[in-house]
């Protein structure tokens, strides 16, 4: 019985240890998994799938998964023994050998991304180790860069897409050589080429464009006039596009070779009136003063009017009995002689400001404030016309009036006084012609009154002869009407006397004014000596009645 249990101990004991032996050293490694043993003095390492046995004596073992790659994955692989660099790329497992370690990208992942170029896309990568640039142009679904590969612009480059009135210069940074490709294409860049700049249009020559141009391999400069889509060549550089100079019939310009001489130009002059401007040449521009005071000379012509115009201007004046001034009025000039203008002075209209001004202070510094005020349009007049110099003439400018719109006191105390006279004269004006209003009035009215009485003169003297004639034929009829019937009563009673044919018919005109009365609701009253009336009266006695 002692022999059973000591058989039955010593049979647990051998089996524990064969557990654990087996345990220590045996592995079985997956197919997507690699044993990874760390010895005494090197490391192994063991794909699956596949029973591993362990050596004694290890430091370590690992199992560890195989690294899984898409169709469009890669990893870097570096062997920490060699230093040695990788590229594994997928789909497939990725099972690394002794001392491999799969590097990480910037963003700590193991597996990293393929590139896929469109047909308008390139990348160019650099090796660092040899400084080998490589550029793969699209279309490519799968770039993958080498071990010691980066890309050079941080990422894959779109193709400059060029139309047909673009173009764009490219450099060499190898050769330093330069090249000018214009569309309709796609750019890809070389492995040492950058573009020099942004792509730009062509420049359109047409009549009223031109480009100056200069050729950086001799140094000449070139104005390109003929008409045509203007792409400049390698060794050209684009200095500026110019415009046609169209001048009116009134204006002028001054252009300036390369020898300093000024050439003027005339929109009168049919061969001047539009040009380009040529090489080593430019634009004079007169830098002329301007504000009412002329105080700020920042004004530029580069073209100029030769028609009049109006200037205005104000400047301080102080008057014999030192009263200060503020003037404001107005010149009406023009350019008579350009070439004159431009020898003697750069600022005309400061010029002639400055002049004007001081013949003010020479005129006003001789008469009262109260002169002035009175006459200060002769002053003015003064001013231009009285000038003996030839100040405007040397300059080449005409003054064809000069006039003072205001005036004002420079002190507000005098000012105030200023104010009260002007108020007071204005008022007396006002009042003059009101009353001169009135008089107009009153004027007109007596002489409507005259043309109304004229009128009713005209009218009483119509309706007189009117009347007058209306009773000659009132008359006339009823004189014929008498004679007819004194005829033919005569021829009826041929031994009536007159006066009864008379009597008779003045009987029946009073019938007939009797009719026209009881026609209406007049009454009518004769006398008894009108109705030719007596009265009889006839008495009878009762008594004979009864008889």
């Amino acid at each position: 019985m002692y022999n059973l249990i000591l058989l039955s101990i010593a049979l647990a004991v051998i089996l524990a240890l064969a557990a654990f032996l087996f345990f220590y050293l045996v592995r079985f490694v997956d197919k997507d998994e690699e044993l990874v043993i760390e010895g005494l003095t090197e490391q192994t390492i063991i794909h699956g799938p596949k029973a591993a046995f362990l050596p004694v004596l290890r430091k370590s073992i690992e199992v560890r998964k195989a690294v899984p790659l898409g169709a469009m994955e890669y990893c870097v692989i570096k062997n920490n023994l060699t230093g040695d660099k990788r590229v594994e790329v997928g789909p497939k497992l990725v099972f690394r050998k002794p001392y491999d370690e799969v590097l990480k990208n910037k963003f700590g992942l193991e597996k990293r991304k393929a590139t896929s170029l469109k047909s308008n896309e390139y990348a160019r990568l650099v090796d660092e180790q040899t400084g080998e640039v490589r550029v793969v142009r699209g279309q490519r679904g799968c770039l993958v860069p080498g071990p010691y590969e980066k890309y050079m612009d941080g990422d894959k480059v779109q193709a400059v897409d060029l139309r047909v009135f673009e173009y764009v210069k490219i450099q060499d940074r190898e050769t330093g050589a330069i090249r000018t490709e214009r569309g309709e294409q796609l750019v890809f860049l070389g492995p040492f080429e950058v573009l020099m700049e942004p792509k730009k249009n062509a420049i359109e020559v047409d009549e009223s464009t031109a480009v100056l141009v200069r050729n950086k391999r001799s140094g000449q400069l070139s104005l390109v006039t003929e008409k045509m889509l203007f792409v400049p060549s390698n060794d050209e550089e684009v200095l500026e596009v110019r415009q046609l100079i169209k001048l009116a019939d009134y204006e002028a310009c001054i252009v300036r070779d390369k020898t300093g001489k000024d050439i003027f130009y005339f929109g009168t002059n049919e061969d001047q009136r539009s040009f380009f401007l040529p090489p080593h040449s430019e634009l004079v521009a007169l830098k002329w003063s301007r504000g009412r005071r002329r105080e700020r000379r920042d004004l530029k012509i580069t073209k100029l009017d030769l028609r009049p115009m109006y200037m205005s201007f104000e400047f301080n004046c102080r008057t014999n009995d030192n009263v200060e001034l503020v003037l404001e009025g107005s010149f009406f000039w023009e350019i008579t002689d350009l070439q004159a203008m431009v020898k003697f002075t750069n600022d005309t209209t400061g010029d002639i400001c400055n002049h004007a001004r001081s013949r003010f202070i020479e005129l006003v510094s001789k008469v009262t404030l109260q002169e002035f005020m009175l006459q200060f349009n002769k002053i003015a007049e003064k001013v231009h016309q009285n000038d003996n110099s030839n100040f405007y003439d040397q300059r080449g400018v005409k003054i064809h009036s000069l006039e003072v719109t205001g005036y004002r006191c420079a002190e507000s105390s005098t000012a105030l006084i200023l104010e009260e006279i002007i108020q007071e004269t204005t008022n007396r004006m006002n009042r003059l012609q009101q009353q001169e209003s009135e008089n107009e009035i009153q004027l007109k009215q007596i002489r409507g009154d005259i043309e109304e009485e004229k009128a009713r003169a005209e009218l009483l003297q119509i309706q007189t002869d009117n009347s007058t004639a209306r009773s000659k034929m009132e008359g006339l009829a009823e004189a014929e009407r008498v004679k007819s019937f004194l005829v033919d009563l005569s021829n009826t009673f041929p031994d009536m006397n007159e006066a009864i044919k008379i009597g008779m018919w003045n009987t029946l005109r009073k019938e007939d004014a009797l009719k026209a009365v009881s026609s209406g609701n007049a009454k009518l009253y004769f006398t008894p000596r009108d109705a030719n009336l007596s009265i009889e009266t006839h008495d009878h006695s009762s008594d004979s009645w009864e008889k």
